[in-house]
């Protein structure tokens, strides 16, 4: 812990351990540019019986880890109790030369499609003056991973990985099994998974418990009684043509006319099915919008959401070399016709997949990761992207799950 500095992050009293690990981007060649990467550690709160350390992987992929910290720092502290709390902003994320560019956050920015071409374009000419785009896959990652383990002088570890971060758990297992003690994997994305080939099926899936909630609740249900057919019909309504409304935004700047098309609208539905309190807002904007009232969903999706919290060129360098080459895409039209989502996801990632480099990934990477390391599985029921069919799915191949 030498290596580090104490050091204070925004809304956390505590002070906490900050350093930086230089690592070659090529990790082959191990010439040419570095990467720092940004390092957080929050210590154990008893030091004489401290037992192994806790790495926590962020999601996305493209989230940084360290925006963690201030969880563990208060509601989380309990995992502290006996353990050093690890986060490492993944290289292309966070303050580990991240992958993103800054947008005017405008209105009708926030319902834009996911990878407009001009979009795709400008990211990749910039984010080349200083990265090269192939060199920030989940195996390089991991062996950053344990670069830092090392660094900091740890022998053995736990795992603590969340959607895209159970994947990065996954790799590290195989990659340095001597390493891990145990792992806890929360809403499974397998190796093999070919995201975003199955989110609208997981979307779908989703959505149907959520209907089927609001037809069971007598306070829902009084509220929306025809909520199923107002979800088909303004899904019906935006397929034939895009919405176009007229939005004032709070500071009263002056109001601007806004579209919204069918895709959007739909992959904000799936996105705010992640956490409960916006589900729960789902069947009011349903509802409104089938009247051809935005309100509620303007409200809602003009403002910071999961994607913004997203290095977008770090997402596409992983997915465009461990994901979306594998996708047959007559299979995926096959899969996702006649599902309210579409195949809106497939089409965006493929076409942005086409303008990004394609990293490559080991022969195996696509495998199951097998292990008899202890790890413990969640899911959630309503997960609108790895549902708990994935979690199943590994465990036939961990042992110890």
């Amino acid at each position: 812990m030498a290596r580090l500095k104490p050091c204070r992050l925004p809304g956390i009293d505590e002070k906490l351990l900050c350093g930086q690990l230089t690592v070659p981007e090529n990790r082959q060649t191990r010439v040419g540019r570095t990467i720092g990467l940004n390092v957080v550690v929050l210590p154990a709160f008893d030091q004489k019986t401290k037992a192994e350390p806790l790495f926590d992987l962020a999601g996305g992929p493209g989230a940084a880890a360290t925006e963690g910290a201030r969880f563990y720092a208060q509601q989380g502290k309990e995992y502290r109790r006996r353990r050093d709390v690890v986060l490492i902003d993944q290289r292309g994320t966070g303050r580990s030369n991240p992958l993103s560019i800054p947008a005017k956050k405008t209105p009708q920015h926030y319902l834009s499609e996911m990878y407009p071409v001009d979009y795709v374009k400008s990211l990749r000419q910039t984010l080349e003056q200083r990265a090269d785009l192939t060199q920030y896959t989940t195996s390089i990652a991991m062996d950053d991973l344990d670069d830092v383990r090392d660094w900091l002088g740890y022998d053995r570890i736990h795992l603590l990985g969340t959607s895209y971060g159970t994947r990065a758990a996954l790799v590290y297992m195989r990659q340095h099994p001597e390493r891990v003690r145990t792992v806890t994997l929360i809403g499974v994305a397998p190796t093999y998974l070919r995201m975003p080939m199955y989110h609208a099926q997981a979307a779908a899936r989703a959505m149907e418990l959520l209907l089927q909630q609001c037809e069971q609740d007598a306070q829902c249900h009084a509220a929306f009684p025809q909520i199923r057919d107002d979800w088909t019909n303004v899904l019906a309504q935006l397929e034939r043509d895009p919405a176009r409304v007229n939005y004032s935004p709070p500071d009263k700047s002056g109001s601007v006319m806004l579209e919204i098309q069918h895709g959007v609208f739909a992959e904000k539905i799936r996105t705010w099915m992640y956490g409960r309190e916006q589900a729960s807002r789902i069947p009011l904007i349903i509802h409104q919008a089938a009247r051809g009232d935005f309100g509620p969903f303007l409200r809602e999706a003009i403002g910071p959401s999961i994607p913004d919290f997203i290095a977008d060129g770090m997402y596409l360098s992983v997915t465009c070399a461990e994901d979306v080459p594998f996708i047959d895409q007559a299979e995926a039209e096959r899969l996702n016709a006649g599902n309210p989502f579409g195949n809106y996801r497939v089409f965006q990632q493929t076409r942005a997949c086409s303008m990004w480099p394609q990293g490559k990934i080991p022969a195996d990477f696509r495998e199951p990761v097998l292990s008899n390391v202890p790890v413990l599985i969640f899911s959630g029921n309503m997960d609108p992207v790895t549902p708990p069919q994935r979690g199943e799915e590994i465990a036939r191949y961990l042992s110890n799950s």
